[in-house]
């Protein structure tokens, strides 16, 4: 698969809550996908933490919304140019699921895994206090399914393909194993403001 360095057709319009390289996507949403869209129903939905835990678990749709609901409000970016500015995204927050698996001293990251097959890598420091959530809820409304739904991964403080839609799973492990995009080309972490892209930014 080839990665396509550059990103145009929007003008970049100086804004000090933009990440660097982005535009404010407004009332937008581009729908971005590696996959087909899955015909998924919440009844269907299971998600599983496993791996370097005490305690693997597997929840389905009921057990997973009789968390303690969380919420994320603030803003999301794509690492193909887009922001988007005061989404408000309803759910559960990873560390709920967390607390209940139980990781062991020696997780360091994480693979999340769609119902479909895709996968991503990222850090577990960047799961855990507060910063990551399944959310199947969308502007108070159910996560529609070209978005992730019935429900997807939110980490907004990375790049948006570490969401990773369609969850089914987090692995954790003692390594960073790369997933379906950090082995074509793009980076291990995705942080915006430093705007890792592509492996080696």
């Amino acid at each position: 698969m080839n990665v396509t360095r550059g990103f145009t057709g929007r003008p970049r319009v100086h804004n000090p809550g933009l990440p660097p390289g982005q535009y404010d996507a407004r009332e937008d949403w581009p729908v971005l996908s590696a996959e087909v869209t899955p015909d998924l129903s919440p009844a269907d939905w299971s998600f599983r933490v496993d791996g370097l835990v005490e305690h693997p678990h597997t929840w389905d749709w009921d057990a997973a919304h009789a968390l303690p609901a969380s919420a994320y409000e603030g803003d999301i970016h794509c690492v193909t140019g887009w922001s988007k500015f005061g989404v408000r995204f309803g759910g559960v927050s990873l560390d709920a699921f967390l607390g209940v698996a139980r990781p062991h001293g020696s997780a360091t990251h994480a693979l999340a895994y769609s119902h479909t097959g895709y996968t991503t890598n990222l850090p577990l420091a960047d799961l855990t206090g507060g910063r990551a959530w399944i959310v199947w809820e969308y502007d108070g409304a159910p996560l529609p399914p070209e978005h992730g739904g019935p429900a997807r991964l939110v980490v907004p403080h990375l790049y948006f393909w570490k969401s990773a839609k369609w969850i089914a799973g987090i692995t954790l492990l003692d390594h960073d194993e790369p997933g379906f995009w950090e082995r074509n080309g793009y980076h291990a972490r995705g942080n915006p403001w430093e705007e890792q892209r592509y492996s080696g930014d």
